[in-house]
């Protein structure tokens, strides 16, 4: 048994934050002892180090020059290293819309690598999102339009056969796909549809949700926004109380103050942050590929060079996390349940992580009061990366 006697500030099950101290067995938590819980107030002040489970981002592309979509070996491992290296030690990487035949390539790959089993010092690759094909040319954002497509039954299932089960979230315009009220449904049990670069309105929206779509693409971005006659599917996300929404909170993407909305109106339960990353994170500013489209990173900003549109972001999860504290105004607490607890019960696998709970997984942060990491354990072992 190896435990730390040592007192941190813990972020535990019930998503508060205690005083106490931890042991690891067999790469899980075998004994969390809580002394007593911590007031917001306390939570910066003291010595103590803060013990976060380890974060999850469940949409992102890529990183150091490599996307997901590449459809290697290194490219996942690639990925993988730099998010544990980062705090993040269970991802759910984006795939973008391109042929089928190179997705189905990618889809393949990843369950290669799923089934390989653990490789320390990468994160745990937990599912894939697929944010295309099948969604609106109106709202593409960044997603190149030649390989857009309508909803097709075959195809769909074909992904999953492909991943081995990988695939988490399947992504859908329902405007775009007017049979939704029948596939939603049928997918049902299979994956978790969600509402991805739609122009749907609000009404097309909650008839999306309440056939069985659980799931909103990057809450405000490349949807139909929140206006007080028509509230899109901004509005018809907030107002369905069992859709999930994910946000990018890098400072580039979304107002601070729509960043408060959104945790104010749909709750500290509903919230998941995401990085939405490009191959150009890590990287110096220039050009890069976007699946098949060029790309400028400037700073914190990456647009197309053809038309100017904001791409995904050159952060992680783990520094949208401190932005949303730092300059946003989001308390720790529901920043932190933003990023671990809540993505795993979207993904259906918080009953191994997400939280500082006996039984769960080892996988955690070690953090001081100013935010900043100072060690990141995989299944109890340290990661020798600081």
């Amino acid at each position: 048994m190896d435990e730390d006697r040592k007192k941190y500030k813990i972020f535990a099950e019930d998503k508060k934050f205690y005083l106490g101290r931890i042991a690891v067995s067999d790469g899980r938590f075998s004994s969390v002892d809580l002394e007593r819980e911590l007031s917001d107030g306390e939570l910066f002040s003291g010595e103590e180090d803060f013990l976060l489970p380890g974060l999850i981002d469940i949409h992102f592309h890529g990183c150091l020059g490599k996307d997901f979509c590449d459809g290697t070996r290194e490219a996942v491992s690639t990925l993988a290293k730099y998010e544990a290296e980062h705090g993040i030690t269970g991802i759910c990487p984006a795939t973008l819309t391109l042929p089928v035949e190179e997705l189905e390539k990618v889809l393949g790959l990843a369950r290669t690598y799923r089934d390989e089993g653990l490789k320390i010092g990468e994160a745990r690759l937990l599912g894939i999102n697929m944010e295309g094909p099948f969604i609106s040319p109106v709202k593409k954002g960044a997603q190149n339009p030649n390989y857009i497509l309508k909803w097709d039954d075959r195809i769909a299932n074909r992904f999953l056969e492909v991943s081995g089960g990988l695939v988490k979230y399947m992504g859908i315009a329902p405007e775009e796909n007017p049979a939704f009220k029948d596939f939603i449904p049928k997918m049902q049990g299979k994956v978790r549809i969600s509402l991805a670069h739609t122009n749907a309105d609000f009404q097309t929206a909650v008839e999306a949700y309440r056939a069985g779509a659980s799931h909103a693409v990057h809450l405000f971005n490349a949807m139909t926004g929140l206006d007080h006659r028509n509230p899109g599917v901004v509005g018809a996300t907030m107002e369905q109380k069992e859709v999930f929404a994910e946000l990018i909170a890098d400072g580039v993407h979304v107002h601070p103050m729509m960043v408060r909305l959104a945790f104010t109106v749909l709750g500290e339960d509903r919230v998941i942050l995401i990085s939405d990353s490009l191959r150009s994170t890590g990287m110096p500013d220039g050009l890069y590929d976007l699946g098949g489209q060029e790309v400028e990173k400037k700073g914190k900003h990456c647009r197309l060079t053809s038309n100017g549109a904001l791409a995904g972001s050159v952060s992680n999860v783990y520094d949208c996390l401190c932005t949303a504290v730092k300059e946003m105004g989001i308390p720790l607490r529901k920043a932190v349940t933003a990023a671990s607890l809540n993505p795993a019960r979207s993904l259906g696998v918080d009953q191994d992580y997400g939280s500082i709970t006996v039984g769960k997984v080892a996988d955690y942060l070690i953090v001081d009061k100013d935010l900043k990491q100072k060690a990141v354990y995989q299944a109890g072992k340290i990661l020798p990366i600081f």
